[in-house]
């Protein structure tokens, strides 16, 4: 069976239907009904010495692994052979690719910008960022707008493809698993340090590889840009907080010739980043606009490697 068909049969659906609300509101989603156990777990276990935090949260990773995973390898051995087994396997990935709500948030940051009103702007952006939005002008708030498309291209979309192609759908569903886990409990705080250690390692070496894919990505679907998208990623990438972030964002800076990340306030909290591109000049309105252009080129590059592994 085809694993490279069925993302792609996944992204199509995806891309036509997203996970629409009336759905959502019945059944929720599978990455909610993950949430829900992790923080059953998380208030079951998260106690303790240091030492003790760090095996249970090990533990609890295991545990989620297994509820994810378990599932998806009982449906995958029950699939039938050929077409009809890529069609119902890319049904059962859908729900696990964020295509379409990937450039449903971003817009809904573009839209008002470009029309000037900053305050609906700064609305929107808080939506998909954790930084303080009232501390942004127009060039913050596209610089964390661009920043999260392209940060969370990788997350949400390449690596569960990556892995979907890599192992169907116990690859895409233990995906999802270590990055719901992250989300929620691998943050350097006093609460989850320890406790989301290894979930936090864990999603780091899983994103190792499409965090880089998708940088590439970004500075192929910049034909005319493709050269600087690569030399500020290879330069910058290694300079950001996040070991696999500044990769994506690296290109993606590159091949719109802004510069991105740099200081941030979070809370209270003043973070001191270093910039990516940092000689070049500050994102507008404008720019968020061609970061979505840039995103959809590079998503349509990625399903049309799906189809040619598809066909080998």
């Amino acid at each position: 069976m085809s694993f490279a068909g069925m993302m792609l049969v996944g992204l199509a659906i995806d891309l036509a239907l997203g996970w629409p609300g009336w759905l959502y509101e019945r059944v929720g989603h599978p990455v909610t009904w993950l949430g829900a156990v992790i923080a059953w777990l998380e208030r079951l276990a998260n106690h303790g010495e240091r030492s003790i935090r760090i095996g249970m949260g090990a533990l609890c990773v295991a545990l989620v692994l297994a509820v994810a995973t378990g599932p998806a390898l009982l449906v995958q051995w029950l699939l039938p052979d050929g077409i009809p087994g890529v069609i119902l396997g890319g049904v059962l990935a859908w729900p696990l690719i964020a295509l379409r709500s990937m450039h449903v948030h971003v817009a809904a940051v573009a839209a008002p910008l470009a029309a000037g009103d900053l305050a609906a702007a700064r609305a929107a952006v808080a939506m998909i960022v954790g930084r303080d939005p009232n501390t942004l002008d127009e060039a913050g708030v596209a610089r964390a707008a661009i920043e999260s498309l392209a940060e969370n291209t990788g997350d949400g979309i390449v690596a569960p493809v990556f892995w979907g192609v890599v192992a169907g759908l116990p690859g895409i569903a233990a995906y999802k698993a270590v990055n719901t886990l992250d989300s929620m409990i691998g943050h350097r705080s006093a609460r989850y340090e320890a406790f989301g250690k290894v979930a936090a390692r864990l999603d780091d070496l899983a994103n190792l590889i499409p965090a880089r894919l998708t940088g590439v990505l970004f500075a192929l679907a910049a034909p005319r840009e493709t050269g600087r998208a690569l030399r500020v990623m290879m330069r910058d990438a290694r300079a950001h907080r996040s070991p696999n972030a500044g990769w994506s964002e690296g290109a993606m800076a590159g091949a719109l010739d802004v510069r991105l990340s740099g200081p941030r306030i979070y809370g209270d909290r003043v973070s001191e980043e270093p910039w990516l591109n940092g000689g070049a000049r500050d994102p507008a309105a404008g720019d968020l606009r061609r970061a979505l252009r840039l995103y959809a080129r590079a998503m349509g590059l990625m399903a049309l490697a799906l189809g040619a592994l598809w066909l080998v």
